[in-house]
């Protein structure tokens, strides 16, 4: 049987509490210099040389080599006969899932339209809310692939109405991953790539003889796609850089230990960077939930990825009471938060700052993963203090609507002439004065 991994130990209580914290929440994003350098040279070559660069990339780092840029291209056939080619279960499931993530969207869109209203002198303001036209959803490929992340990131910008969704997913050595295509032809998307990395995040913020330029590149990815993303925005949009998998469970003491054990070995084998966390105020059943890990931790199938998380990057927070659980929930602002406790709804409203908030001790964050509805592409590292889950919003762009009367354009005038002649821009004040009514 494995030994025990040791898990860290925090208390509120303690004088060097909040540089305990501080440590416990470093995690160093920047990408080195080797990785800086060779996805410089990437962007580079894929810009200048379009096609032919993405195809001798794909050949040097997915060992796919084609004669035709032709036969990176998935078509809609292929991504149809990927869905009927699906167990019916998984069929279901994944008609299921999408049908729930298109249903919290399509509610998330009312409100979000153009509006405009008329002042007592005619003068018209406003503002016109347009879809945009061209969005690139990166996938990642091969045995690690996530049909989830296709719903999440494609059935929004359907909502929203983007006219055309280009995927892009790796197919190392050229192995396909079937869910991923069906997830495709599910959300909606118009054209698949099968080329990945920093070459394909290039190939859609420049655009090649094949690949069409993008408004907005969305989608997780490596650190040389994450790195790429982070070089091409300014040409490009993108979602955002993200950090590891964070889940956060605050808990009374009366949910079952092994169930948030599990809650937090759920974000643990993403990777050995995420980071699972408990704060309770009950000394107890914090004693019962890392007695949970170290009995359910050899049943894991990818026990070697959590064990490293859990030693390295996991804690289990004793605060005071409720009140401390959520200042410390909000100075760590997660990705995913799951209040396990009596009347969330009493206390979700204090929550400040979390991606996501799973509120009672039902809600797992998995089901936030798959199906619950709410996007699952939200903001980490503490990013949440400032940014907000994927949405309908993010695939929109705003125009203020302005339309003056000749009354509204006089009156305006006086004040945008002082104001001007106040910045020495004489140009703009003349220009406003010349519609001013004698």
């Amino acid at each position: 049987m494995s030994s025990n991994v040791s898990v860290k130990r925090l208390v509120s209580s303690q004088a060097d509490f909040s540089q305990q914290l501080d440590t416990l929440l470093a995690w160093e994003s920047v990408s080195d210099t080797a990785v800086n350098e060779a996805v410089t040279d990437i962007l580079h070559q894929v810009k200048h040389q379009g096609d032919k660069a993405v195809m001798a990339f794909t050949e040097r780092f997915d060992h796919l080599h084609v004669e035709d840029f032709s036969s990176l291209e998935m078509t809609q056939e292929r991504l149809q006969q990927a869905l009927d080619g699906l167990p019916a279960e998984r069929r279901a499931a994944l008609e299921r899932a999408a049908e729930r993530v298109r249903s919290y969207h399509e509610k998330q869109a009312q409100g979000q339209g153009s509006w405009e209203y008329t002042e007592e002198d005619g003068t018209l303001l406003g503002q016109q809310v347009m879809p945009m036209d061209r969005v690139g959803v990166y996938v990642p490929g091969g045995k690690a692939a996530y049909p989830s992340s296709v719903l999440m990131n494609a059935i929004p910008a359907k909502v929203a109405g983007v006219e055309e969704i280009i995927m892009v997913v790796p197919t190392p050595h050229g192995e396909l991953n079937e869910l991923v295509l069906a997830a495709a032809c599910i959300s909606g998307v118009d054209r698949v790539f099968t080329i990945g990395g920093a070459q394909a995040v290039a190939a859609l913020a420049y655009g090649t003889e094949t690949v069409p330029r993008v408004d907005k590149i969305v989608g997780p990815g490596n650190i040389f796609v994450a790195t790429a993303k982070r070089m091409v925005f300014g040409a490009v949009g993108i979602d955002m850089i993200a950090g590891p998998s964070e889940i956060l469970v605050v808990c009374d003491g009366k949910t079952n230990p092994d169930w948030i054990a599990m809650d937090l070995f759920s974000q643990a084998e993403h990777d050995e960077d995420a980071q699972p966390i408990l704060v309770s105020w009950d000394k107890d059943f914090i004693d019962q939930v890392e007695a949970s890990i170290q009995k359910l931790m050899p049943t894991l199938e990818r026990e070697p990825i959590v064990r490293v998380s859990m030693a390295e990057r996991a804690a289990l927070i004793q605060v005071k009471d409720l009140d401390e659980a959520i200042e410390v929930t909000n100075r760590i602002a997660p990705e995913h938060l799951e209040l396990s406790i009596e009347d969330p709804q009493a206390v979700v409203g204090r929550v400040r700052h979390a991606g996501a908030i799973f509120m009672g001790r039902y809600t797992a964050e998995a089901l936030g993963d798959y199906c619950a509805g709410p996007n699952h592409v939200l903001p980490t590292s503490g990013t949440a203090r400032f940014s907000s889950p994927l949405g309908v919003y993010d695939f929109q762009k705003r125009s203020s609507l302005i339309m003056c009367s000749a009354d509204g354009a006089s009156e305006m005038g006086k004040i945008a002439s002082v104001l001007a002649r106040g910045e020495s821009l004489t140009a703009h004040a003349r220009s406003a004065e010349y519609r001013i009514k004698d």
